[in-house]
């Protein structure tokens, strides 16, 4: 076994890849949510079948929650019972978007009750931080325009900053802001954080405690995605990702289906740097809806998703690449990359689970583990989480 196989093996078997909760209940498009029998009534039995994940693939072991989807009575109560199912309690993430107060946003609103309100929120988020031993809040901001001269541009921008100092100083000493952005949607003529540079601009000037979060599906067509993870890695200002893949805008597929390459390339960028592992201060996380596929079985695969492309990237023989780099061979260099992306790191994978007494296979370990049966016949009343469309 090579030194770079090895290495590979000890990153991966410490690797980790945060599930949103969200996954598990019914979602779909603007035009139809699809149903599906079994889906989690609750965050607790949302918790139940991220820890199936977990169980199969040995690399999810923690859940984001989204505040009011997920809300409850007692969360130190949920974080037990996390815990009792041998995962915990991940990311937190806000909703500023989903009610009529934000129709024409929420922290960047002109009126300052609805920003009052939508203050108010974020902080609770952070109460349940508190609760739930989280170490990260998530910020994604609907905020935005539609018709020039609707609001103005440099308002907006100084609304937003107030409400985010705000909520960075109710932090904690080992809390965390990550600023989400999206290039267009809802909002069509302006969006308030649409870009990583505006991200990065109110990280800069709020602190070290808030960072920059990367959501893989947010970006224009042909964005190179791995440049912009290469620059906040050298600022020290990357936080996080959402994975998922995109054909057309923010399809929320799963992790590399549409473009497998792009994200070798994006992990290439992070393993020659160190930032793959559970030190790394990057927070890897899954930001999926599972409209036509099974939910659970959908999320296994994804975490695979992202083990191979990570398997890859860790191959990858960075000396023969610094070598070629450095001599200007522009083929060479290319070519030590494809070597790598090329590798079928499957059976790599298979032989690491084992050792860590896992299946080989963790999507047939699934499937027959009759658990999708299960929970179709438990799970029979009440209202199925989700959201509506």
């Amino acid at each position: 076994m090579s030194d770079r196989t090895e290495n590979a093996k000890q990153v991966l078997a410490a690797q980790t890849i945060e599930l949103p909760s969200w996954a598990f209940g019914n979602s779909g498009t603007r035009f139809k949510v699809f149903a599906q029998h079994g889906v989690p009534r609750d965050p607790f039995e949302k918790l139940a079948d991220a820890a199936q994940v977990n169980q199969y693939t040995g690399a999810a072991g923690s859940v984001a929650l989204h505040i009011p989807w997920d809300k409850v009575d007692d969360y130190q109560a949920l974080a037990a019972h996390a815990a009792d199912l041998d995962i915990r309690i991940g990311t937190i993430n806000s909703n500023t978007f989903q009610d009529d107060d934000y129709m024409l946003g929420s922290v960047c609103h002109p009126d300052p009750a609805v920003r009052r309100k939508a203050t108010a929120h974020l902080l609770e988020c952070v109460d349940i931080m508190d609760a739930t031993g989280s170490r990260d809040l998530k910020l994604w901001f609907a905020d935005g325009t539609n018709y020039p001269g609707q609001d103005s541009i440099a308002d907006r921008q100084d609304r937003l900053a107030e409400v985010l100092a705000e909520v960075y100083a109710r932090l904690g000493d080992d809390q965390r802001l990550l600023l989400e952005y999206k290039l267009f949607e809802p909002a069509f003529y302006t969006t308030d954080v649409p870009d990583w540079g505006t991200a990065y601009a109110h990280c800069l000037k709020l602190g070290p405690k808030a960072q920059v979060v990367i959501d893989t599906g947010h970006h224009a067509p042909g964005t190179n995605i791995e440049f912009i993870v290469a620059l906040l890695l050298r600022e020290g200002k990357l936080g996080g990702f959402d994975f998922n893949s995109r054909f057309y805008a923010d399809d929320d597929l799963m992790v590399g289906s549409a473009d497998p390459f792009q994200l070798f390339r994006i992990m290439h960028e992070l393993a020659q740097r160190g930032a793959v592992g559970p030190d790394s201060g990057i927070a890897y996380m899954l930001d999926q809806c599972h409209n036509i596929e099974p939910k659970i079985p959908g999320q296994i695969r994804s975490v695979m998703n992202v083990q191979e492309a990570t398997a890859k990237a860790l191959l990858v023989d960075t000396e023969a690449l610094a070598k070629a780099q450095a001599a200007g061979d522009v083929l060479g260099a290319n070519a030590v990359l494809m070597d790598a992306y090329n590798t079928d790191v499957r059976p790599l994978l298979a032989e690491l689970r084992q050792e860590q007494g896992l299946a080989a296979d963790p999507m047939a370990a699934y499937a027959a583990s009759g658990y999708a049966d299960k929970i179709k016949a438990d799970r029979q009343g009440g209202q199925a989480a989700g959201w509506g469309a």
